[in-house]
């Protein structure tokens, strides 16, 4: 699964910062203070210091959705290719898989409101932003790009002028630096008091939603796009050109739109993902929805390259990220449960109402095009998911039942470049007696015919348990790669 292994996503931003405050006056003990949550409680006269008491806790259901996000990344990616209806739709329409990019994008929102809550200095968030994004996207290049050849591949290298530029992380890094600038640049001093004051004190955040939409939508449904071709090299039958014939402007099928377009004119069709998701469509595929063979009569475009993480797409997918920064803004002004829950169902089922009429209309849900409808009907459920999530966690106290999921959230990143892009076992499959083919076999989906993930290769679930024995190491070493990686 190329598009969620991200994830992205997967930024982990710290939603509770504790540091010991020691009192000047005798006796006084080291107390602990926080950010999320707590200016409220504190009391300050002359005769008393700062005080949080100490059954404050996070807001654990953060974690839990993250980490949610996480597990349900693993599943459609080992499982998918077995079972049609969770893996990605191969153009219109939406499955499970559909909606993992967008639930770890809008969990960055959602973090972004208490990262900078407090801002001592603009000019240093700044900079801390602008340096967290060329992390993730070096990683990104680095993960994806294809330097690492895949489990049953021991080499690497990348030739640079084929490198793939685009990816999961590179989009996660886009979308938080422009909902981190509104954050930092864009907002106003209004006091909060209620839901149109909220409003007033955030509008050029939605200010800069519009502007993207509107030109994504102006770019989508207006530049023409003309014909043009790409050259697939065989070792039997050297290189093959093809023309693919267009014309056209507003198409949003897989081989006239826009989007791809744009990012064969900005990138070079060299640079793009070679392995696209409409390849397992009925004019690509006779094994339709799986990969397979290409029927008698196939478009010229099913074998072409083209990006489901490409420039246009990624700076839509950067309004999911706003959309989740303004459900944290709800969380950092509004402390009674009741309220928080009954904004978040009224945002979501708006969201989902919308896209679901767009859908009726004309716009098509689709994820490799990330169209409005898409982030209307995936914010929306990302907004009904995360608003149970913390009716069950936050507000009922189920936390030991989702201890798992919340540890994974924690660690969200690590998991991702250890396990999600099979770093784990490369290593383990670089261990062999005498040669290469004596080691632990891990079956790959190339193998049986199957698409190549987002990493390259997929892992069959049930080789899972090969970490089981690494585990206490795992979790030590996540923390060495969150303090360089991390947000």
């Amino acid at each position: 699964m190329n598009e969620d292994r991200f994830g992205f996503s997967l930024m982990r931003t710290e939603l509770a910062m504790y540091e010991p405050i020691k009192s000047t006056d005798e006796g006084d003990q080291w107390r602990e203070k926080k950010d999320i949550e707590s200016a409220s409680s504190l009391q300050i006269s002359s005769h008393h210091r700062p005080y949080l008491p100490s059954d404050k806790e996070r807001l654990v259901s953060l974690d839990v959705f993250r980490g949610l996000t996480v597990a349900l990344m693993i599943l459609v990616d080992d499982v998918g290719g077995i079972f049609p209806a969770i893996n990605h739709s191969p153009w219109d329409g939406v499955t499970l898989a559909d909606f993992v990019m967008p639930f770890f994008l809008f969990i960055v929102g959602v973090s972004l409101a208490f990262a900078y809550k407090n801002l001592s200095c603009k000019y240093a968030a700044t900079r801390k932003a602008l340096l967290r994004s060329f992390k993730l996207l070096s990683l990104g290049l680095f993960l994806q790009g294809g330097f690492i050849h895949g489990l049953n591949n021991l080499t690497y290298g990348i030739d640079i002028e084929k490198i793939r530029v685009m990816g999961i992380l590179q989009r996660i890094a886009i979308a938080y630096l422009v909902a981190a600038l509104c954050e930092i640049w864009f907002k106003g001093n209004h006091n909060v008091t209620s839901e149109l004051s909220m409003i007033k004190k955030y509008k050029f955040h939605w200010v800069v939603a519009f502007v993207i939409t509107t030109t994504y939508l102006f770019m989508l449904y207006g530049l023409y796009v003309p014909d043009w071709e790409y050259q697939i090299s065989t070792q039997d039958q050297g290189s093959t050109t093809f023309l693919v014939k267009c014309g056209v402007r507003g198409n949003t099928g897989p081989g006239c739109n826009a989007v791809g377009m744009l990012d064969r004119m900005l990138l070079g069709i060299h640079h793009l993902y070679r392995k696209p998701v409409y390849a397992r469509t009925k004019q690509c595929s006779i094994y339709s929805p799986h990969n397979g063979p290409l029927p008698p009569g196939a478009p010229s475009w099913c074998q072409a390259p083209f990006d489901p993480e490409g420039l246009l797409s990624s700076l839509m997918a950067t309004v999911t990220c706003l959309v989740g920064l303004h459900y944290g803004h709800i969380i950092t002004h509004f402390k009674d449960h009741k309220r928080r829950l009954n904004q978040w169902i009224l945002r979501s089922f708006c969201l989902l109402m919308l896209g679901l009429a767009l859908d009726l209309f004309g716009m098509h849900l689709n994820k490799p095009l990330y169209t409005l409808s898409y982030v209307c009907v995936t914010a929306g459920a990302s907004g009904f998911l995360f608003s149970t999530i913390y009716l069950m966690v936050d507000v009922y106290g189920y936390k030991r039942a989702s201890l798992v999921l919340q540890w994974m959230g924690i660690h969200a990143l690590p998991i991702y470049v250890l396990v999600a892009c099979n770093l784990v076992f490369l290593i383990i499959h670089g261990f062999y007696w005498k040669k290469p083919t004596n080691n632990l076999e891990l079956e790959s989906e190339e193998e049986k015919g199957g698409e190549t993930s987002v990493c390259q290769e997929k892992i069959v679930i049930s080789h899972l348990h090969l970490l089981i024995p690494l585990s206490s190491h795992i979790h030590s070493f996540t923390y060495k790669i969150q303090s360089i990686l991390v947000l």
